[in-house]
């Protein structure tokens, strides 16, 4: 059996930062194990091909979840990036930290090491920042952050004029001293192609001689003995393999992956391995709990002046503006399609903000999962404004059905199961329509006809709501840190309770949903769990000499 210092499960956005960190040190040998295969297809590097990978299995897990209830009894569409890069590979691209507060309360719930103030330094130092280094930002990181206001459709000016006429101020730098407020988003590009973790991370060292990335590899099994982890099985062209780790296991297969893995393991709630035919090795009632998403709701409006539907749904626009991206680099396919927004506080008392603001040049169809929505602009021009909430209350849970790896886990995210995310949603849909209202937006655009003039009430924009709220693709908190073993997974240090050499890292230890799109902070967790483990290691070896 093949024996590695460190074996890393997932090359997503934390996976990626990991196995570059730890294989720094070329006496170590690191392994570093993805499902998914190849990053560098033309639709991942060009920023809006996320319209086609959207709905392509090669490089996505294309997960659906059970109906929820209360959000008209439907299942959601939950694509999740395998891939090199994982979902960093396949997302909006949109850079967003997070609120200071979120951190704080991170630290506050039982976590020490995790206050805004003792992140920060990861969050400077992963990134390079356009602009350069100040007190927030990293001017020097592996991630490139782009600042696209130049390139930004003019409409986005009439939204940030609009927001200031009903008093949200102007906030330049989201990422900055402050989140809230609106501005121009920011976004992982650099020289118009995608910043995934991938590039960043992994492509600068891929000649390290100690550094070994197997692709399509399909992790079935964390292997135990002892109650401590010394290795993992996985699958690969249809044979099985098993690989030894001297120090670590770490895991970082996502949100979905990371308890799935840990549940077809044996670690996970008794009743769920029981029910999977499991041989339970530790019971852990809280992998796969805590299941928490963002929540988006959009408002649709003609537009008095062209927008990127006029530039896009055209086959001579398209290939106009594909011309132009393969020469210059430039225009609307080397952005996002969320262009502006901010957050803010819907009604006082409230410590942060708990709805974000999304606007968009663009306005599609969500009605069919099956069609590629976002690549087929409506025929006429329109735009959308969009919001989702910032903190959840509803919580869902991720649980496997039975032993076989390569079958999709149960997910349940139980939306709008708590009536807080409804009151959050019904008083951000209040503000677009505020927005709408503005003389800055009332001379370009025209009529709303998503919901459109028949909702007016309370009720009828809560049936909206329902009706047609969709996911903003942040699922977190599966393998939740915390101080209590009963209702956590991992500790302060991402160390599985009652496992030794264990690790989770990545978007499921957050211990609650954090303001904002989660790609920055779940690469933060990368940097910051892996100055957890070196540091650990070094500590060992000390002891060890003394």
């Amino acid at each position: 059996m093949q024996e590695f210092d460190y074996i890393i499960v997932g090359a997503g956005s934390a996976g990626c930062v990991i196995a570059n960190r730890l294989s720094q040190d070329s006496s170590k040998k690191v392994l570093l194990l993805e499902a998914g295969g190849s990053d560098r297809s033309f639709f991942i590097q060009m920023p809006i091909g996320y319209g086609v990978t959207y709905h392509q299995k090669k490089v996505n897990w294309m997960y659906s979840t059970e109906p929820s209830p209360e959000a008209d009894n439907k299942p959601s569409y939950w694509p999740r990036g395998k891939v090199m890069g994982g979902s960093s590979s396949i997302n909006a691209m949109v850079y967003v930290r997070g609120n200071p507060k979120d951190f704080d309360e991170w630290s506050e719930a039982g976590n020490p090491g995790w206050s805004y103030e003792e992140v920060l330094p990861y969050f400077k130092k992963m990134e390079s920042w356009q602009n350069g280094a100040d007190n927030y930002r990293g001017g020097d990181g592996p991630l490139n952050v782009s600042e696209v206001s130049s390139q930004l459709h003019p409409l986005c000016k009439n939204f940030l004029a609009a927001a200031q006429e009903i008093g949200i101020r102007l906030n330049p730098d989201m990422n900055g001293e402050s989140q809230e407020g609106v501005g121009n988003y920011q976004i992982t590009t650099h020289k118009g192609q995608r910043m995934s973790a991938s590039r960043a991370y992994l492509w600068p060292v891929m000649s390290r001689s100690n550094l070994t990335i197997v692709k399509k590899a399909l992790a079935s099994k964390i292997l135990i003995r002892d109650k401590r982890a010394y290795g993992v099985e996985y699958l690969k062209s249809g044979k099985l393999h098993k690989v030894e780790a001297s120090r670590e296991v770490i895991l970082c297969a996502g949100s979905i992956n990371s308890p799935q893995l840990l549940q077809l393991s044996g670690i996970g709630p008794k009743e769920v391995l029981e029910s999977a035919s499991v041989r339970m090795i530790h019971d852990s009632p809280a992998v796969g709990k805590n299941l928490q998403d963002h929540l988006g709701v959009s408002y649709f409006y003609k537009s008095k002046v062209p927008t990127l539907n006029d530039q896009l749904r055209p086959i001579l626009g398209k290939v106009y503006q594909g011309i132009r991206y393969i020469l210059t680099r430039t225009g609307p396919l080397s952005l996002s399609v969320n262009q502006s927004g901010g957050f803010i506080r819907t009604r006082e008392g409230l410590n942060k903000p708990n709805i974000q603001l999304y606007f968009s040049p663009v306005s599609y169809s969500l009605e069919s999962p099956d069609k590629r929505a976002m690549m087929s602009p409506d025929p006429f021009s329109a735009m959308l404004l969009g919001v989702s909430n910032c903190n959840t209350s509803s919580r869902g849970h991720v649980r496997i059905k039975n032993s076989n790896p390569s079958e999709h886990p149960i997910i349940e995210p139980n939306y709008l199961s708590h009536e807080d995310d409804v009151k959050d949603l019904l008083d951000g849909v209040k503000v677009l329509r505020k927005l709408a209202k503005t003389d800055s937006f009332r001379a370009v655009i025209g009529e709303e006809f998503r919901p459109g003039p028949d909702c007016q009430t309370d009720e009828e924009m809560i049936q909206h709501i329902k009706d047609t709220v969709w996911t903003v693709f942040h699922p977190s908190s599966t393998c939740r840190m915390g101080p209590d073993p009963k209702s956590d997974v991992v500790d302060s240090q991402l160390k599985v309770y009652g496992i030794e050499a264990l690790r989770v890292a990545d978007a499921s230890i957050f211990p609650q949903l954090i303001c904002g799109n989660i790609n920055a902070a779940t690469i933060m967790v990368g940097e910051k769990a892996s100055d957890l483990i070196l540091n650990d290691h070094r500590a060992k070896h000390e002891d060890y000499q003394h």
